[in-house]
């Protein structure tokens, strides 16, 4: 196989492929080194590559299989991590200057996970200084692109994360969401994004932006591969005082049962009345939610809080409490922070604390309000973001359409969105909605995706510019 073949090859793909022997790990790890080699400099996805290790592990995995033993359910598939995910001995940045030379002594939870299912760490991936930034030209590293076109924002802060796996440099990473982090670069990208309930995913060792909506989450390009990813680093978690102690069910048990007889959401005031979407974001939405339709689905429109009311609280929550995580080094190193950075977190400083427990309360209504709504239905469709990726050098316009997008209302609820592609613009770049369900109910969402999935051929595009 070539090495585009490689880098594009799915991980249910490959696992099958090297349990049979007719692909080595190593094969596969040096084929996405060298596309990194050949491509990265144009996308700036790689905070930092872990060669010397990664072809280590890859030869541990290759006579593993020759001796007849699996390592686990993603035995020789390699990930990369998003660089605020500590890794013992590897640099972990945050993309930052204040954390230029922060080398963790221990794994986070997720890195120990999934390097535990026999997959292959790459290296650290790109991200927005401290998952909250912005694309910013004033860091010791450049912002990561797309790979539609690399003018364009892949959407953030989870930026390496989707510009490495939608340009096949690995065929899964890990990202975190806070008000969409996960799921924005899925969009901009067109590849899937999970961010699952909270705490069914451990955040031990990862650098916090808010305590009460960080989220750990896969990042792949298949939905299948999504729900194999989120089998390996879903679990409760002493480290992670936030941790479920829900059971993990196997999110791939009915992924293919299609989505005949379930009932369907359509949650559209977020993108027709409370932020108008562009044209064709909207009309792929409507035709994804036609699709599930044609597929047996019984949808109804539904409605919800205002998605200005719903943003505002996740606001007010995540300034807050980011502003309490970086006190310190905003008095002492402000000039270390790119200004987007500063722009960002600053306005923390002035949020009451009247104002962050109105928003804790209203949270608890919303929750159970939502709760409610999926009494009436079993999933809910709605946007993702409200535009196509915009040029990452429009700073005005990255500012405007950054709050464009309707992913902080679940950041809020706590509950499963994952971020599906449903096209692309006239100018080539990705489309995309969320398929939202109840708390630990991931595997619905997944059925429901993997339905529209397999009718549609948006997982299978590749960026052309690459």
């Amino acid at each position: 196989m070539s090495d585009a073949e490689l880098g594009f090859l799915s991980i249910a793909d490959a696992s099958d492929q090297i349990a049979k022997k007719t692909l080595s790990p190593v094969e596969l790890t040096e084929a996405l080194f060298r596309r990194a080699e050949a491509l990265d400099p144009k996308l700036n996805a790689y905070l930092l590559k872990d060669a010397d290790k990664a072809l280590s592990s890859a030869k541990v995995a290759e006579a593993a299989i020759q001796a007849g033993r699996k390592l686990g359910p993603l035995h020789g598939i390699p990930f990369g991590l998003k660089d605020i995910v500590d890794t013992a001995g590897l640099r972990t940045t945050c993309h930052s200057k204040i954390l230029e030379n922060n080398v963790p002594q221990r794994d986070a939870t997720v890195a120990t996970k999934l390097k535990a299912s026999g997959a292959i760490l790459m290296g650290k991936l790109s991200t927005h200084e401290f998952a909250l930034g912005g694309p910013a030209f004033d860091l010791p590293w450049p912002p990561a692109r797309n790979p539609w076109n690399t003018n364009h924002h892949p959407g953030g802060s989870s930026s390496g994360s989707g510009s490495a796996v939608a340009a096949g440099l690995l065929p899964m990473a890990i990202g975190t969401d806070t008000g969409g982090s996960v799921r924005n670069p899925a969009s901009c990208c067109g590849i899937v994004g999970m961010k699952a309930t909270y705490g069914r995913v451990s955040r031990a060792g990862v650098f916090p932006l808010s305590y009460s909506l960080d989220h750990i989450g896969p990042m792949t390009r298949t939905v299948i591969d999504n729900a194999l990813m989120l089998q390996a680093i879903a679990g409760s978690d002493q480290r992670d005082p936030a941790s479920a102690k829900a059971a993990v069910p196997d999110f791939s048990i009915n992924i293919e049962a299609g989505v005949r007889g379930l009932r369907v959401g359509y949650l559209r005031h977020f993108h027709e009345v409370d932020t108008p979407a562009h044209p064709e974001m909207a009309a792929a939405l409507d035709e994804a939610v036609g699709i599930l339709r044609k597929e047996g689905a019984e949808v109804k429109d539904v409605s919800f809080f205002p998605l200005s009311e719903l943003a505002a609280a996740n606001r007010i929550i995540l300034l807050s409490e980011a502003y309490s995580i970086h006190r310190k080094w905003l008095s002492e190193r402000p000039g270390d922070y790119a200004k987007a950075t500063r722009d960002r977190i600053l306005p923390g400083a002035f949020m009451g604390a009247a104002d962050y427990v109105d928003a804790l309360r209203r949270r608890a209504i919303y929750r159970e309000q939502f709760k409610r709504l999926l009494t009436e239905v079993d999933v809910v469709i709605c946007a993702s973001s409200m535009d196509p990726a915009c040029r990452i050098d429009d700073e005005a316009e990255v500012s405007r359409t950054y709050g464009r997008q309707a992913r902080t209302p679940f950041n809020i609820l706590g509950v499963p969105a994952l971020a599906v592609p449903t096209g692309f613009s006239k100018e080539g770049l990705p489309l995309s909605m969320q398929v939202v369900g109840r708390s630990f109910d991931e595997a619905t969402v997944y059925r429901v995706a993997r339905a529209y999935e397999r009718v549609t051929n948006w997982t299978t595009q590749r960026p052309n510019v690459l």
